[in-house]
């Protein structure tokens, strides 16, 4: 029996940094989605959930904090892992991401390691 491959949904709206995560994620094993904007990322985790959620914080139509408040209200997204990437480095935005379940944020820019890394920690103990 074949383990079933691991999915992100990456949501950024910068095409650069969405395209540099989804490269990576896809190196690394993962089958990705893409969402510019805040609505477009919860439709997508509403039509199926992913092994793993990759949200930059400012975006377009609802922020990422709005995306992880829909997740921690959706009982079919529960436990859904969050890792959050952000330029905004405050200890209040870390600590507002963390309220809300964020298992991991990263600070940009980062490098591919770190970016591994913070993969690696948010999937840690899931057993999707």
């Amino acid at each position: 029996m074949s383990e079933k491959k691991k999915s992100v949904l990456v949501v950024d709206d910068d095409p650069e940094i969405r395209k540099l995560l989804s490269a990576t994620l896809d190196r690394m094993g993962f089958t990705v989605s893409e969402a510019a904007d805040g609505r477009t990322a919860i439709k997508r985790l509403d039509a199926a959930r992913p092994s793993l959620l990759c949200i930059d914080l400012m975006l377009p139509e609802s922020s990422g904090y709005d995306v992880c408040e829909h997740v921690n209200q959706t009982p079919t997204l529960n436990g859904l892992p969050i890792l959050m990437v952000s330029a905004r480095t405050m200890p209040e935005d870390r600590a507002q991401a963390e309220e809300l379940g964020v298992r991991v944020y990263l600070s940009k820019p980062f490098t591919q390691a770190q970016l591994k890394q913070a993969v690696a920690q948010a999937l840690e103990g899931t057993t999707q």
